[in-house]
């Protein structure tokens, strides 16, 4: 039992509080910055378990439910921002007294807190231990498979794939991934001449190690090693940047699929698959948790810009609304916007949290035991 806590549980509450830290005070440096006072800036929700004030009077706890985090400014009635203090309208250094692009940069400050910090991250990752890389060389042929079929040999190079080049081995394994029992055309150097090779990827399915369902295209392949590549001082940012864009692309592609049904919803992951898996990784050392704790603050920062009441994302489209319109919406709209927002988290939640328990067999567990 002690041994699943710090295997688990620590792990998940350290990088979880280190993405939600930098997500509200992205909030709290902004708000300060457009002289708005903040009351409470708190990790966690719930009674508090300790605490103190500053010299701007604002009161840094950590509360029983290390859950999530937020920041209560002047004028807001909740931790939310859902209500705001009327009698605070006049003071110039509540919230809702502030221009609604001042509310505005505030709000989108905490997500873009998460993209700043994960872009810090890896660039320290590229620079200290670098990018992880394999050369696109074929170390071994597994025996009946696509590549062999095609006539691809060990010691081979593949150079494009359909005319794309291909500079690692992930590159090709992402290029090939998504193409089952399709026709791809390979182009690969051996002993110094170009040959090109028709394949058919052959559909796999598989569950990884969090309980994630693949249906992919494999050639039948392996690499020849691994490598890593460390970056300039210079070109690691721009590396960074380009990496974190790609994951959020990729986010964004994965929601895509499962919205038309061409991916399942299983990989939707609450709470306790993040716990999971950041007990997995914190296991393989420092750089894949740091790497780990990078990709939750992307996922983070770009969650909360979804347009959904309650959420970051929410806010900024009543924002959009009011400078449009040059006025707040009414409160009753706001209050129905909120409660609906509120209905949809709390389903994702739920969602979320019941896919966990039926990868974990939790759920065939109990019907098992009560059958």
């Amino acid at each position: 039992m002690i041994g699943t806590l710090f295997q688990y549980i620590v792990p998940f509450l350290i990088i979880l509080t280190i993405v939600v830290f930098v997500h509200e005070y992205g909030h709290f440096r902004v708000a300060r910055a457009c002289g708005v006072r903040v009351d409470v800036f708190s990790v966690g929700f719930g009674p508090e378990l300790f605490g103190w004030t500053d010299k701007h009077n604002t009161r840094w706890k950590f509360s029983a439910i290390p859950l999530g985090g937020y920041v209560k400014m002047h004028g807001d009635l909740d931790a939310a921002s859902a209500r705001s203090d009327s009698a605070t309208v006049a003071d110039p250094t509540a919230f809702p007294a502030k221009t609604v692009w001042q509310r505005a940069a505030i709000v989108f400050a905490g997500p873009a807190a998460n993209f700043v910090f994960a872009i810090v991250a890896l660039t320290f990752l590229f620079v200290v231990s670098g990018r992880p890389f394999t050369p696109p060389v074929v170390g071994q042929v597994v025996e009946a498979s696509p590549a062999a079929e095609a006539g691809i040999l060990p010691g081979d190079r593949i150079v494009a794939i359909d005319g794309t080049p291909v500079d690692s081995f992930e590159q090709l394994q992402t290029l090939v991934s998504p193409r089952p029992d399709e026709t791809v055309m390979v182009l690969l150097q051996r002993e110094g001449e170009e040959i090109e090779l028709p394949l058919v990827p052959e559909l796999t399915e598989f569950t990884d190690r969090f309980g994630n369902e693949h249906r992919v295209g494999r050639i039948g392949i392996g690499s020849g090693g691994i490598e890593f590549r460390r970056s300039s001082l210079l070109t690691a940012p721009v590396e960074a940047v380009t990496e974190t864009w790609r994951m959020i692309a990729g986010t964004f592609a994965g929601l895509w699929e499962m919205i038309v049904g061409s991916r399942g919803t299983q990989e939707l992951g609450g709470p306790i698959r993040i716990a999971q898996m950041s007990g997995e990784i914190a296991q393989d050392g420092l750089v894949p948790a740091i790497w780990f704790t990078a990709v939750l603050s992307i996922n983070l920062g770009l969650i909360n810009l979804f347009p959904i009441p309650m959420l970051d994302g929410g806010h900024l489209v009543m924002y959009a609304a009011e400078a449009i319109r040059g006025r707040p919406l009414a409160e009753r709209a706001q209050e129905i916007a909120f409660r609906f927002g509120l209905a949809m988290v709390l389903s994702l939640m739920v969602f979320a949290t019941w896919n966990d328990l039926v990868n974990l067999k939790v759920i065939e567990f109990l019907k098992g035991w009560v059958s």
